[in-house]
């Protein structure tokens, strides 16, 4: 998609400001598909008949696609295995599992960007899985000259557990900028939210799942009905944990198996374990500067040498056997 759930006014989508974008400055010729406009403007039919028709008729290496819901055909993409190599990329396969396992065997290869998950893909005999973790656009995300305005900041999507967070981080007398849809600060746009990592002396990296803390579910009535609720039963590696170190930003975050394999935590990130221990985390980080200074950047230098999406993709097409693409 190239608008964020196919709504223009949202804003490009992720994928779009961040794989297609990469794969444009990387010197690749990229032809984009922007699925839910035409099933907008044609319709699921038209759609996937129009999909079909460009890959008949282009010479293509590659046929990438960041699935939604039920837009495409099962019939469509077998189809496409005919004229050339197609990869889907999925990021929330450790939730969507049902979705997931059932997409991934119409395609030529999937990813993941969970390292765990690729024993049990291979265990259900899909044998196409590469593993492809989040990462950050290098050109996009960047390091500024700016001096420190906010003592910590949150940027993400208002939820009550992480509503529950910060009322505790503020309680404790610790001021907090929380920005993103849902909160009172309001929403920030794409250049904003890279001057405020660059601005936080730290920037906190919210769970994507909420908590069985019984605090947090004694604190009001929805938050127990959210919790039951809830499909994110585990965490999982996130964009973030790579855009606010691509900036030279200071991060603490809540711990996701897997992050060790990419960060050295306690040197290049920090990690918090559970509520009571995020706050004595940000106090004494808040009195170390020079600790944290230093695991920014280490961080930095590790994200931009090692976690950019151009390094991604080579080392995705290398998978592939793509390595002249």
């Amino acid at each position: 998609m190239k608008y964020d759930y196919g709504i223009s006014s949202s804003g490009h989508s992720y994928e779009y400001a961040n794989y297609h974008s990469s794969l444009v400055q990387m010197g690749h010729e990229v032809i984009l598909f922007d699925y839910m406009s035409l099933s907008q403007e044609h319709g699921k039919k038209k759609m996937n008949s129009m999909l079909l028709e460009l890959v008949k008729n282009t010479k293509l290496d590659l046929a990438i696609f960041h699935l939604y819901t039920d837009q495409f055909d099962v019939g469509t993409i077998k189809q496409l295995r005919g004229y050339t190599t197609t990869l889907s990329v999925f990021h929330d396969d450790i939730w969507r599992k049902e979705y997931s396992i059932f997409w991934a065997s119409h395609f030529s290869y999937f990813t993941t960007p969970d390292s765990f998950s690729i024993r049990k893909y291979l265990a259900l005999g899909l044998r196409g899985v590469l593993f492809f973790p989040y990462g950050y656009n290098e050109t996009s995300y960047q390091k500024m000259n700016v001096s420190k305005m906010y003592d910590v900041s949150f940027v993400g999507r208002w939820h009550p557990y992480r509503q529950w967070l910060v009322n505790r981080i503020k309680k404790s007398g610790i001021s907090i900028n929380a920005r993103g849809p849902g909160w009172p600060s309001g929403m920030v746009n794409h250049d904003e939210m890279v001057r405020l990592f660059n601005q936080s002396r730290i920037n906190l990296n919210f769970s994507n799942s909420a908590s069985w803390d019984v605090r947090y579910l004694l604190s009001s009535p929805r938050a127990l009905l959210d919790r039951l609720r809830s499909r994110k039963v585990v965490e999982q590696l996130k964009a973030r944990h790579f855009e606010i170190n691509g900036c030279g930003g200071f991060q603490l975050s809540y711990y996701v198996g897997g992050l060790e394999k990419l960060y050295l935590i306690g040197e290049e990130i920090a990690i918090y374990d559970g509520p009571d221990d995020l706050i004595k985390k940000i106090q004494f980080y808040l009195n170390n500067e020079d600790i944290r200074e230093s695991m920014a950047t280490a961080s930095y230098q590790r994200t931009l040498k090692e976690h950019t999406f151009s390094q991604r993709f080579n080392e995705l097409f290398s998978s592939m056997g793509l390595n002249n693409v």
